[in-house]
């Protein structure tokens, strides 16, 4: 099986065996696009480029020929936005990535409207620049071309893996799964069908919008012109909602994180969604044998990106070991705080004003202590949503299951441990969201039998084990600290 794993930094292609192992990977980075303060953007034709030559380097470092491939899983930055002519598959403008705050006084009007509650009863949903309907309509409404298209009725808009899976596909399948669906705010959870009431609201029409596929079935095939052959498209999913599968989280209170550019709480909640008061959001956790499973998930924009950010941007760490070494030369922060708010704060707090802030400095403050105040920080961040996840759900956390690449520091996942008081459970392969991508794809295809064989599958690799001694004054000053970084911008 190959993976696609197209996320906000590079383009990921992993190979795993018909057990589920891997086998080889390639990842190509790609370039960060910061148009204005608080604007993100990345070039899809990069992206696209990248992730074709990451599968071909993945399928060399196997030493395996392309016809070995039995079947392709997708997995993608969710939210990120892409449109495009569907003649030529050339992007209208640069893709407006999940973490741009350019629509942010739009969604301000949305809640002027009122129409943010009706937002979450339909979509699960907050009025957030995060998501995908204010960023296609900021194209609409931007981008000449866009429009002009749209009445020749040749503009395409999707996420990511609408547009990857279109060039992939030879420009015949403009598709997409409903775990992204449920992330545009323009998808009816309920009804699972595009919302006719919000796409009227936005003004955005339905003919633009891709047509909506189980998590896991062959829905598409790469064009001949890709790979020599066409091999079946089996699994699509999100990857936050990739991570959940490939942690086998298949029971109603099951909870992973995945520490990533972000950090990403989701908890299964059965076949029931869940609405949150608090801030979480209720979201298609995936949808397989022609059933949806829900999850409540508590999203944090920043947190591996904090690190990549006190290395390259601050010079006071040089590197990954070095940042290890540096948490554990001082005991703790020496009372710093650090809120990595760089683009606004995520759940539970929901505010795009908020910026990124360091708290509690004095003359002694070392070099150490900031850099253990970041990785704090990100640690900080899950507790807040994990304790409203508790709160709403009904049924708390027993032990959470954490991925991606923070989670292989020690470091945070003890200081997790410690501070939520449970068990954090590292598997031997981290990087699940690609692993999700791969067990979607082999039940579409009919590798695996059902979800009873994946769970037998799934390989601890650490438990982390609460070692007492947490100080709850300290969680106490970092909410002060979280709440003196709002409403600054």
């Amino acid at each position: 099986m190959l993976a696609f794993d197209q996320g906000t930094s590079g383009s990921r292609s992993v190979i795993f065996d018909g057990s589920g192992c891997y086998v080889s990977n390639s990842k190509i980075a790609h370039r960060q696009i910061y148009p204005a303060p608080g604007w993100v953007s990345h070039d899809p034709v990069e992206i696209f480029r990248n992730t074709v030559e990451s599968a071909y380097q993945a399928i060399g470092a196997a030493d395996i020929k392309a016809g070995q491939i039995e079947a392709i899983g997708v997995t993608n930055q969710r939210e990120t936005l892409v449109a495009w002519d569907s003649e030529t598959g050339a992007p209208v403008c640069d893709a407006v990535v999940w973490q741009c705050n350019r629509t942010a006084e739009y969604c301000e009007r949305i809640k002027r409207d009122g129409m943010e509650r009706e937002i979450g009863k339909r979509t699960g949903l907050v009025a957030d620049p995060y998501f995908s309907a204010t960023k296609i309509k900021w194209v609409l409404d931007n981008v000449p071309e866009a429009g002009s298209l749209m009445a020749k009725g040749r503009l395409k808009c999707g996420t990511v893996d609408s547009y990857l899976i279109y060039r992939l596909s030879g420009n015949k399948r403009h598709i997409t799964d409903y775990t992204n669906a449920s992330r545009t705010m323009l998808f009816n959870i309920n009804t699972l069908e595009w919302d006719a009431e919000l796409l009227r609201y936005f003004g955005i029409p339905e003919a633009i919008l891709p047509e909506v596929v189980a998590s896991s079935c062959v829905s598409a095939h790469t064009d001949r012109g890709i790979f020599g052959m066409d091999i079946p498209i089996a699994g699509i999913a999100g990857d936050q909602h990739a991570a959940l599968f490939g942690q086998t989280c298949f029971n109603r209170g099951d909870v992973k994180n995945t520490y990533g550019t972000g950090c990403f709480v989701l908890k299964n909640t059965g076949d029931t969604p869940v609405y949150s008061e608090n801030g979480l959001l209720t979201t298609i956790a995936y949808h397989v044998g022609g059933k949806a499973a829900y999850a409540l998930e508590g999203s944090v924009f920043t947190a591996g990106a904090a690190v990549e950010w006190l290395i390259r941007e601050t010079k006071l760490i040089k590197d990954v070991d070095d940042l290890q070494a540096a948490c554990e030369k001082v005991p703790d922060t020496g009372g710093v705080f650090f809120v990595p708010a760089f683009t606004g704060l995520g759940a539970p707090h929901w505010d795009t004003n908020a910026r990124g802030s360091v708290f509690g400095m004095t003359l002694s403050t070392s070099r150490e202590h900031i850099a253990r105040a970041v990785m704090e920080s990100i640690a900080y961040q899950s507790r807040d949503v994990i304790e409203t996840m508790d709160m709403e759900s009904g049924f708390p956390v027993d032990r959470l299951r954490a991925d991606g690449g923070v989670s292989k520091s020690d470091f945070v996942m003890q200081f997790q441990a410690d501070i939520l008081g449970k068990p954090v459970e590292r598997p031997a392969y981290t990087e699940t969201t690609a692993l999700g991508a791969a067990y979607l794809a082999g039940l579409g295809c009919g590798l695996f039998e059902g979800f009873n064989s994946l769970s037998g599958m799934r390989e601890v690799g650490r438990t982390f084990t609460p070692e007492g001694g947490f100080d709850e004054g300290q969680y106490a000053m970092w909410l002060k600290a979280v709440e003196k970084s709002r409403g600054w911008a």
